[in-house]
């Protein structure tokens, strides 16, 4: 077990947290030909590892010849850092020889949970904010780091209730992981607009209690709406709509306090042509340069 005293473990690296550039997609099979031959002005693209962990098929054929043109992130939404359970060694193991097998610029996982009692719930579910489950999450990220021997970025989590029993803040929950494990972090600024709506708070006062200089790879994702029984708002994070105009304002916020970050467009429904989601990433770009142009002579 870590003493939350010490300092961050010395973790072996075959790669920094992150190393992309500038926007990118998350890329879906739909896709695979048109990005081959379209071949749209990104830098990166992302994938799910759990739809890479077989042996073979035309996945992994085609993941090769796209990374041949573009940086790829791989992020991973089962391996339950956030869980009170040991970790899936087996889904670890499979995961080390994704990564070794494709060796991505990027791999990032969530703060969450998905496993209970040896089941996989298809879900990922927010974490208590105890002393007791922050040492479980630094163990597990300090072994994840370890056997993958690579530094990983941790996504704030998208929520729709809190546990009494929380003793911290979400915000300080992270810093204390990301201090304590020396891992980076992904921040997924629709996950920040969609829990603040959610639970009554400030968005930019969220944003400004992150360590934003450790941020490897920042999320835009579409949102749904709803309305929770007593009939407050109600927002769940969908991915399956364009990034809606108060994240596209949240967006820009950040990076004026903290400079480009590699950004990725995130769509798991509804899916659009390849033309339309590249113009969307291309959106973030634009934000990137009108904040950051050098000024004139």
């Amino acid at each position: 077990m870590n003493n939350l005293a010490a300092s961050p473990p010395v973790i072996q690296v075959t790669r920094p947290a992150s190393r992309l550039d500038s926007v990118g997609i998350g890329l879906k099979p739909e896709h695979f030909e048109a990005i081959l031959t379209q071949r749209p002005p990104l830098q990166f693209v992302e994938v799910h590892a759990e739809n890479y962990m077989m042996a073979g098929g035309p996945g992994h054929h085609y993941l090769s010849r796209i990374h041949e043109h573009y940086q790829l992130s791989v992020h991973g939404v089962g391996l339950s850092i956030g869980g009170d359970a040991d970790l899936d060694i087996a889904h670890l193991k499979r995961l080390s020889e994704l990564l070794e097998r494709h060796q991505p610029e990027c791999f990032s996982e969530h703060l969450a949970w998905s496993t209970h009692s040896g089941c996989f719930l298809n879900d990922l579910l927010p974490v208590p904010y105890t002393q007791a489950r922050l040492q479980q999450v630094c163990d597990h990220i300090d072994q994840t780091q370890t056997y993958l021997k690579r530094q990983m970025l941790l996504e704030n989590p998208a929520t729709y209730l809190q546990y009494r029993s929380s003793q911290m803040a979400e915000t300080e929950f992270i810093n204390e992981v990301l201090q304590r494990t020396g891992c980076g972090l992904l921040l997924d600024i629709n996950n920040v607009y969609v829990s603040c709506i959610n639970h009554g708070w400030n968005s930019a006062h969220y944003i400004n209690a992150l360590p934003l200089d450790r941020i490897g790879e920042i999320h835009l994702a579409g949102f749904s709406r709803d309305q929770d029984d007593l009939g407050a708002p109600l927002l769940i994070d969908s991915h399956d709509a364009p990034v809606a105009k108060a994240v596209w304002t949240l967006y820009r916020q950040t990076l004026e306090r903290c400079g480009p970050k590699p950004t990725l467009i995130e769509r798991d429904g509804n899916l659009p042509s390849l033309t339309t989601l590249a113009d969307e990433a291309l959106q973030a770009a634009s934000i990137q340069r009108d904040l950051h142009r050098e000024p004139a002579l």
